[in-house]
């Protein structure tokens, strides 16, 4: 093993470390409409990861301002670090609209915060997967 590969290891043991939320990565099917009853219904989820990671605010200052129907809102952006060797099912890919929700924190506003994906990045030489998010609360 070459120093840098030792390097890397313990590099991913400390970002391991620091993960200390538990987030569910999931991919969100369009809502269904249900003649019968005449309601919308949310789509069926499918869960790509269940376990630890970092969330991190990395815009919360400079959130954009958007109109949301008539509501203003603010998009903060978040990065969420997952576990290197993280992977998808064979054949996915993440994308954007992909959502992350903060199913449990140290911190107790965080609980039940749903983020999207807008994209991610991959090295073979990082510490950890870094997944660009934003809170469009």
């Amino acid at each position: 093993m070459s120093s840098l590969d030792t390097t890397l290891a313990a590099g991913r043991v400390e970002a391991e470390a620091r993960m200390r939320e538990q987030v569910r990565l999931y991919r969100q099917s369009p809502d269904v409409f249900d003649r019968t009853t005449g309601q919308t219904l949310p789509g069926p989820q499918t869960v790509f990861y269940t376990g630890k990671a970092r969330v991190k605010g990395i815009a919360q200052s400079t959130g954009e301002d958007k109109e949301a129907g008539e509501r203003e809102i603010v998009l903060r952006e978040y990065e969420i670090g997952l576990p290197w060797a993280t992977a998808l099912p064979p054949g996915v890919r993440l994308l954007a609209g992909d959502r992350i929700e903060v199913l449990t924190s140290r911190d107790p506003r965080m609980a039940g915060l749903v983020l999207w994906v807008t994209g991610s990045v991959f090295s073979e030489q990082s510490t950890a997967w870094r997944i660009r998010t934003e809170d469009r609360s």
